[in-house]
């Protein structure tokens, strides 16, 4: 179920309907953005015979990279939303593509990073996020400034919702 439709019958303050739903539909599209995302990555995957690891393990190995990491800084620099980041990195160190280490200044700390097996994955997403960016200019989807555009508001978004976060505590 969509937060459009399960908060539809929800009161707009002083009466703004017009901003409630808008903000509703932009909601339900960003949750379905992300469900896409993961879709176009496991129709890669199953293209090149990929069948190890799933969509969300791709994107935590693209988006640790080159860098040396702990489980907390991954959900702290927002590189992974949800709650399984140990379960997906313990998984993603079982099967060879990340190489795992205890911190030495703090024992209970793991540092993780990319193995070589890993970085190929890494690759691979890479080079379908370049396809993927050549797409949507060749068929005249966005342009530069409309990708620009839509990060700007995005990254208001995520200033406004981490405020929101901050006051609550």
């Amino acid at each position: 179920m969509s937060i459009h439709s399960s908060v539809q019958a929800a009161e707009a303050p002083r009466g703004d309907v017009g901003l409630l739903t808008g903000y509703l539909e932009a909601l339900s599209l960003i949750e379905r953005l992300h469900r896409l995302l993961l879709d176009v990555i496991k129709d890669e995957f199953e293209r090149v015979g990929v069948i190890e690891i799933n969509a969300v393990q791709a994107l935590l190995l693209f988006n640790v990279g080159e860098q040396e990491v702990s489980a907390g800084e991954l959900k702290s620099r927002g590189y992974y939303q949800g709650s399984n980041v140990s379960y997906n990195l313990k998984k993603l160190v079982e099967a060879g593509y990340m190489h795992h280490q205890r911190c030495e200044v703090d024992r209970r700390s793991v540092r993780v990073r990319l193995t070589a097996k890993g970085r190929t994955i890494r690759e691979l997403v890479s080079a379908l996020f370049a396809r993927q960016a050549e797409g949507i200019a060749a068929r005249g989807v966005l342009d530069i400034q409309g990708l620009e555009d839509v990060t700007a508001g995005l990254k208001r978004m995520e200033r406004y919702w981490a405020d929101q976060i901050r006051y609550i505590y």
